[in-house]
């Protein structure tokens, strides 16, 4: 059931380099002599302990609206890696200097050996996705995510990888659902910022940028307000695995066209579409005058956004509408439409409804909540 339909561009984080010394003007020099440093020290102030808060908040950078990952760190010294934060897994994984396949050679690599305070296991780990698998085993080690270290984190050493994640932006994935569908009974990570008292609520909450901007956001024990309006609506979860929840239908123009009846839905921030039963995705796709491509895209005649109609959720007696402008993507081969059909009873709502809602995921009260963004 679990997919991640992500597009890859290769970003490799910096190499450590040893550059000599050149004096020359501070940064404070040049914009003093442009008249800009006292602009410059009101918009941007000095606060030299920032660096050193925990503030539980990791920026996510938003991969052309198809995936979004942070970089956190792992071992002593702390070794950078780039993870998708999946909120449809429970797993930490990332490439390991063991690994021979394409993939890993592709991306930044662990190595047990640099870190001091790394501690092997036994384990073996395999993890299946909708677009590929990983195999390694399970290491421990301090593993720091928003400036939130955790200490004795499991977490997986890729030993292969799935030709596909060779084309993969991040290095790996984060997994931040329950520990029921954790592989080999591995504890994830926010489960251990919650056993470790790490953060101030047992919830974590997200924002999710649109059009490739920059500004997503994963908060850690946290509800920042400032990014919602208005009430938020808690949705009771249906089962403590994923975040899934009961969906009551699916609606266009107020008449049901998917869901009738009810259904189950997996809200997901690693699944970048909206994924239904075919046969309902089908009958949405056919209202926005959708045709399918040999590829399964539905595409659209990008002339007729403006009048597509919107698509509304209701979940636990509310209703939260998607626009056209949030489920139709656009690119040099023309439009198409955020939703694709699947086998499996389940829904997911990925990113493409996401992206519409502050979403919080309380471990406290086992639901989710969607606020209107500000």
């Amino acid at each position: 059931m679990k997919q991640i339909l992500i597009l890859c561009v290769l970003v490799a984080l910096s190499q450590c380099i040893r550059i000599p010394l050149i004096k020359g003007k501070t940064t404070r020099q040049k914009l003093q002599e442009n008249g800009l440093w006292e602009e410059y020290r009101k918009k941007y102030p000095y606060v030299p302990w920032v660096k050193f808060d925990q503030t539980g908040q990791e920026p996510m950078t938003n991969d052309a609206d198809l995936s979004y990952y942070g970089v956190i760190t792992i071992g002593t010294p702390p070794q950078p890696f780039k993870v998708i934060m999946d909120t449809g897994s429970s797993n930490l994984w990332v490439p390991s200097v063991y690994c021979s396949s394409q993939a890993c050679q592709n991306h930044d690599q662990f190595n047990p050996h640099q870190s001091s305070t790394f501690q092997t296991s036994n384990q073996c780990i395999s993890i299946a996705y909708g677009t590929g698998s990983m195999t390694g085993f399970l290491g421990y080690d301090i593993v720091t995510v928003g400036g939130i270290s955790v200490r004795n984190q499991s977490f997986g050493l890729s030993e292969t990888e799935a030709p596909f994640m060779a084309s993969m932006t991040a290095d790996g994935i984060l997994g931040l659902a329950y520990k029921s569908i954790s592989s080999d009974g591995a504890i994830p990570v926010f489960d251990n910022m919650m056993n470790q008292s790490l953060v101030s609520q047992d919830l974590f909450s997200v924002y999710l940028s649109s059009n490739e901007q920059e500004g997503s956001m994963l908060f850690l024990g946290e509800i920042d307000s400032s990014y919602y309006t208005g009430s938020i609506y808690w949705i009771p979860l249906s089962s403590e695995t994923y975040y899934q929840i009961t969906m009551d239908s699916v609606s266009i123009n107020g008449q049901a066209v998917a869901c009738c009846g009810g259904c189950q839905a997996v809200v997901d921030t690693g699944t970048s579409m909206i994924v239904g039963p075919t046969s309902d995705i089908n009958n949405i796709n056919a209202w926005m005058g959708a045709t399918v491509n040999q590829y399964g895209d539905y595409n659209v005649n990008c002339n007729n956004i403006q009048s597509m109609p919107s698509v509304t959720f209701t979940l636990n007696g509310y209703s939260f509408t998607i626009p056209p402008s949030s489920y139709v993507s656009q690119n040099s081969y023309g439009c198409m439409t955020g939703f694709s059909g699947s086998n499996d009873f389940l829904w997911i709502l990925g990113d493409v409804f996401i992206r519409n809602y502050y979403t919080i995921f309380n471990r406290q009260t086992n639901s989710v909540g969607l606020a209107q963004l500000a």
